[in-house]
C-alpha cells in the first residue's frame, strides 16, 4: 500500500461536482422572463435543485419547486421576493418527474394558494406510495406514530425483483423526513395528483412561451422535458445533467430502463436549434450532443465492466456484480438497482443469461 504521506500529505479530496454545490441565494435571469432559483436540498450527491420561474401576465409558473421542507419553502420565498413576487403569485407548478426534490413543494403551493400542478400523463409513484395506498388504503399516514411508521417500513422492505430484500431507512430517518415537512406531517412526501397532464409532442404555453412536451423516460418512467423551439431552450430536469449521470432504477414499469434511457437521450440530439440546456441540478450548458454521447459512453463502460466481471466470476448475484461496478462507498440499494438495470439490459440483448437459485437471480455473461 502506498503511504500518502510519502507524497507530501494525504490525497487531494475529490472535486465537487456542479450538482453537489450548495444552493446559491442569487437569482439569475437566463432569458426574458425566465429565472433560475437554486433551492437547498441534502440528498446523496446533490446540494441543490434548480427551480425555474417563468413569468407571464398572470404571475409565475415554477418548474420543480423543491423539497417539502421549511428550509426549501423559506428559500423559495426569498428567491420569489427578488423578482417582486411571493408564493401567492405562483399559478402553476410543473413537476418534471416523481422524485421528492422536484414535487415536494407543490403541496403547500396548492393548499395555500391554489397552484395548479402540471406533469406528464404517466406521473405516479413506483416506490412507497403505490404500496401504501393500494395495500393500506390510507391517505394520511403519520410518520410520527410508531405503528404507522412500522407499516411504512414494512412496505419498503419488500423483496427486490432479483431476490434480495430492500433495506428500509431507519425509523429515526423516516421521522426526520416527517419533521422536515413544512405541513407538519408526512403527506408532502407523497406524490401529488396532477391538475393537468401533457403527453409527448403536446404544445403548452407557459411564461408567455410555447413549449413542446417531451416524454423522456429512463431516469424515471414519467420524466418530462420542455423545449422552446423559438429560443432553443430545453428544461431538462434530471434527464441530462452537466457533470453526473442520473440514476437508472431497475425497479419499475420499464422492461429495459437503460435502453429506454438511451432512446430518450438520442432524441435530444434531434431538437432543432437547441443551444441552452437548463438542468434541474448544476449549471446551464450548451452542447447537448457531446453530453449525451458522454453519458451513453459512461454506461457503455459499465456494461463492459459487467461483461468482464461475468467472465471472471463465471456467474454471480446482482450484489456480486454491484461490488465490481461501484466503489464500496456507493454499495447499497440504489447501486444494486442500477446494476440490475444493466444486467437486464444485457440479458434482453442476448449477452447474459439469468437463472434462479434459492430465490436469487444469478447472472452469467457471454
Amino acid at each position: 500500500m502506498t503511504d500518502p504521506c510519502s507524497h507530501g500529505g494525504p490525497p487531494e479530496p475529490r472535486p465537487i461536482r456542479q450538482e453537489q454545490e450548495q444552493a446559491s441565494t442569487e437569482v439569475t435571469e437566463l432569458a426574458t422572463g425566465l429565472y433560475r432559483f437554486q433551492l437547498p436540498i441534502s440528498m446523496p450527491g446533490l446540494g441543490h435543485v434548480n427551480c425555474y420561474a417563468l413569468e407571464d401576465a398572470d404571475g409565475l409558473t415554477l418548474v420543480d419547486p423543491g423539497l417539502p421542507s421549511l428550509e426549501s419553502w423559506n428559500a423559495l420565498g426569498e428567491r420569489l421576493a427578488q423578482v417582486g413576487a411571493d408564493h401567492s403569485t405562483v399559478h402553476t407548478a410543473v413537476v418534471t418527474h416523481s422524485h421528492p426534490d422536484h414535487f415536494g413543494g407543490v403541496h403547500r403551493l396548492r393548499d395555500d394558494h391554489g397552484t395548479r400542478v402540471l406533469t406528464h400523463a404517466d406521473f405516479r409513484s413506483v416506490w412507497m406510495d403505490i404500496a401504501v395506498d393500494e395495500e393500506m388504503d390510507s391517505g394520511e399516514l403519520d410518520l410520527a406514530d410508531d405503528e404507522d411508521l412500522e407499516k411504512v417500513r414494512s412496505m419498503m422492505n419488500r423483496p427486490t425483483p432479483w431476490g434480495a430484500t430492500r433495506s428500509a431507512p431507519p425509523a429515526k430517518e423516516l421521522r426526520k423526513w416527517s419533521e422536515m415537512d413544512v405541513t407538519g406531517g408526512s403527506r408532502s412526501w407523497r406524490v401529488p395528483e396532477p391538475s393537468d397532464t401533457v403527453v409527448d409532442g403536446e404544445e403548452i404555453v407557459l411564461g408567455g412561451r410555447t413549449w413542446l412536451a417531451l416524454h423522456t423516460p429512463g431516469h424515471t418512467h414519467d420524466h418530462l422535458c420542455l423545449y422552446d423551439p423559438v429560443d432553443g431552450i430545453l428544461l431538462s430536469g434530471d434527464h441530462v445533467l452537466p457533470t453526473i449521470t442520473p440514476h437508472i432504477n431497475g425497479i419499475g414499469p420499464m422492461d429495459d430502463p437503460l435502453a429506454t434511457f438511451f432512446r430518450s437521450l438520442e432524441r435530444m440530439k434531434e431538437l432543432p436549434g437547441l443551444h441552452q440546456v437548463l438542468p434541474a441540478h448544476g449549471h446551464p450548458f450548451t452542447n447537448v450532443s457531446d453530453r449525451v454521447d458522454h453519458i451513453i459512453g459512461h454506461h457503455g463502460e459499465r456494461l463492459d465492466t459487467i461483461r468482464k466481471a461475468g467472465i471472471e466470476m463465471g456467474s454471480g448475484t446482482v450484489e456480486a456484480y454491484m461490488q465490481r461496478l461501484f466503489k464500496e462507498r456507493s454499495w447499497g440499494d440504489m447501486a444494486a438497482s442500477e446494476t440490475y438495470a444493466h444486467l437486464e439490459h444485457l440479458r434482453i440483448l442476448g449477452q447474459a443469461t439469468r437463472d434462479e437459485i434459492a430465490g436469487q437471480a444469478i447472472y452469467s455473461t457471454h
